[in-house]
């Protein structure tokens, strides 16, 4: 049975939500998986708005005008004709803002989450992640964020999703290159062509069965050629300095592939399971060396628990 957030009472919620890395090269706009590392939210009900924000891009997270997550909030009760009832909120983050890593869909989810419970309605999560897939224009970082591990996702309907949740076989170790520049999602899109050919297409639908199989059957050995991509990133490669630097990296010694983390700038590099992290790394930033690039690497894995398991009420 599909998980409902329920509560009459407005009063505590905590949850965690997970940084995603949508598209996985050819996926794009259908998958996503979720990886280790969170934006936690505590929030309260009280008699005004307050943010205490910590970590990552904290002076983003505490800043009250056009906040993500209560602008979502007053939204969504506004839009069933509800009281706003003023929260405390307590963030501790650290997903990079802006930077490929879904925080735009974390946060909209959490706003949602909050509405939900302080205003007593009971929704499934397809209705969760489809009312942030409709505020995000696509489904996939929603629900790998909301579901946790691999999801496959689209549209159903105004505002709800149709999702199938994957837990890969096998260990995929995976290291996330963040560049200090951030890339606004509409930027990254509009450098996208209206049409296609018949070509890119039937080799993106290919790779994208071949990808899925890859998780489903723990087949590492096919990852490189699988994320091969005709659709998104040879437009945005311009954008992500980082992706054609990184994709040089494909085959050599622990490294299975890369791709761009969403709509870039940060790259998603695959590991082989079975080489070292520490030797992967230092090549890795002595390749970036020798392109004259620099990027914060994070040694990361799939997260198979999202934020719909991590929901604590009070």
């Amino acid at each position: 049975m599909p998980s409902k957030i329920s509560n009459p009472k407005p009063s505590r919620l905590r949850l965690s939500l997970p940084a995603t890395s949508a598209n996985l090269g050819p996926a794009f706009d259908a998958a996503a998986l979720a990886m280790d590392f969170y934006i936690k939210i505590d929030a309260r009900a009280s008699e005004q708005f307050s943010i205490r924000a910590s970590g990552r891009d904290r002076e983003i997270c505490g800043k009250f005008e056009d906040h993500l997550i209560l602008n979502t909030y007053r939204e969504v009760l506004r839009d069933a004709d509800q009281p706003v009832i003023p929260l405390s909120l307590r963030i501790a983050n650290d997903i990079p803002i802006g930077k490929g890593c879904g925080s735009s869909a974390a946060a909209r989810l959490a706003g949602i989450a909050l509405a939900v419970h302080i205003g007593g309605r009971r929704w499934t999560d397809a209705q969760i992640i489809g009312e942030a897939s409709r505020r995000e224009h696509h489904p996939d970082n929603a629900s790998a964020c909301w579901m946790g591990g691999l999801t496959v996702a689209r549209m159903s309907g105004h505002a709800e999703a149709q999702v199938v949740c994957v837990r890969p076989k096998g260990n995929w170790p995976l290291l996330l290159a963040v560049p200090d520049d951030s890339l606004s999602t509409e930027q990254a899109r509009r450098v996208l062509p209206q049409q296609y050919s018949r070509a890119d297409l039937v080799t993106n639908v290919q790779n994208s069965m071949l990808l899925l199989a890859a998780f489903v059957q723990g087949r590492p050995d096919v990852l490189s050629s699988a994320l091969e991509d005709r659709i998104h990133q040879p437009y945005r490669a311009p954008l992500c300095p980082l992706l054609g630097c990184l994709q040089e990296l494909k085959g050599t010694e622990g490294i299975l592939g890369a791709a761009l983390s969403g709509a870039g700038p940060s790259v998603l590099i695959f590991l082989d399971p079975r080489a070292s992290l520490q030797k992967t790394r230092r090549n890795v930033i002595d390749h970036l060396a020798r392109r004259r690039l620099a990027a914060e690497l994070i040694p990361t894995s799939i997260n198979l628990r999202g934020a719909h398991s991590s929901l604590s009420k009070s």
